[in-house]
């Protein structure tokens, strides 16, 4: 047995993770981080390319990124370990511009690490070295680009009507002409994003889950009290664009007090819709427990799965509580228009659909 209090002090010597013989690392699952660098001096990542087990010389599959070619970045190499405390093996920083030119030079680029001597920093060049295989650009549009040439927003309006005749209820119908809260959300809304022209239902029409409020067979303006009926009719309206082939894209807003009763035939409506150019805004209207509601919006980067396990392409859904929104500093419109650019552009990008010039 050795016992360290009892020896005397030899030497020592220092190297990196990198630069340990392969032969002693039976095991070196190598993954990397790209992150851009902000104001206020921090990294955020932006990209993770994926773990390549048991690969001392490994390539990874392209990575998309989207940013300025002088924006700065670090790409910090990990060994992957399953307890989550991956050991940094090195890095390189450098912008989009850098890694263009270490491409067309065909040259690796050392990596580094940080390292202490006394209380002097410097950094420690490794052997280990970063090549660029491939390395191309493109112009993404922007939502505006898409509204400049002429992209047509077309805005519907759903509104859950159960028991609209029973007094105090929140879309209870005063007769006295005084705003209920659905009136009061959605004159809200619309007066900061456009005219408000109300519509009326035929007191002695059908008994109907989604019909029109204007009356009208044909000219339309979607209501419904169950969510199904309804997101499949605004898709219905939506697919006609892409059937002539029309710089077309559509906005559902529902509100609603009550948490939607039909989940599952929501979710199939939605997966469905998720390949049309169609993004619906959910508001919260009253003091319901909306958790459930939280299922159809995909902000956990969980995809919603229709009954016969079709995965929605892509996340279509904001929901916003009203009474999250209506005392804080950022308005219901805020809130419920934030994702809005972000699906316009995903489903432009994924069908290489570009502005009209």
């Amino acid at each position: 047995m050795l016992k360290l209090e009892e020896q005397q002090f030899l030497g020592e010597a220092a190297c990196s993770l990198s630069e340990v013989m392969p032969s002693v690392i039976l095991l070196w699952d190598p993954f990397l981080v790209i992150s851009k660098s902000v104001e206020n001096g921090l990294s955020i990542p932006v990209c993770n390319a994926e773990v390549k087990k048991n690969d001392l010389n490994p390539t990874w599959k392209p990575a998309h990124l989207l940013l300025c070619k002088d924006n700065p970045l670090t790409i910090e190499c990990f060994n992957f370990n399953n307890n989550g405390k991956h050991d940094l093996i090195g890095k390189v920083q450098k912008s989009l511009a850098d890694l263009e030119k270490l491409q067309t030079s065909q040259q690796g680029e050392n990596l580094f690490l940080h390292s202490t001597v006394g209380n002097n920093y410097h950094n420690k060049v490794l052997k280990s070295r970063l090549f660029v295989d491939k390395f191309s650009e493109s112009v993404q549009h922007t939502f505006l680009d898409y509204v400049a040439g002429g992209c047509e927003l077309n805005f519907m309006v759903a509104i859950d009507f159960t028991g609209k005749v029973i007094l105090n209820t929140l879309h209870y119908i005063d007769p006295s002409g005084r705003p209920n809260a659905y009136q009061r959300r959605y004159c809200n809304f619309m007066i900061q994003i456009s005219d408000f022209q109300p519509g009326a239902r035929p007191i002695d029409g059908p008994v109907s889950h989604c019909f029109n409020l204007n009356g009208s067979s044909y000219n339309c303006e979607v209501k419904d009290s169950l969510f199904g009926p309804v997101i499949n009719t605004a898709a219905t309206i939506a697919s006609h664009s892409l059937a002539r082939s029309q710089q077309k894209y559509y906005v559902l807003l529902i509100m609603t007090d009550v948490v939607v009763t039909n989940l599952q035939e929501t979710k199939d409506a939605l997966v469905k819709a998720s390949n049309l150019p169609l993004s619906i805004l959910i508001v919260g209207v009253g003091g319901a427990d909306f958790k459930v509601m939280e299922a159809l919006d995909a902000d956990k980067g969980e995809r919603l799965e229709s009954t016969i396990g079709r995965v929605a392409s892509r996340d279509i859904v904001q929901f916003v509580p009203f009474r999250q929104v209506q005392d804080g500093e950022i308005s219901i419109v805020q809130s419920l228009l934030a994702e809005l650019s972000g699906q316009f552009v995903t489903y432009m990008r994924a069908r290489d659909i570009h502005p009209c010039s």
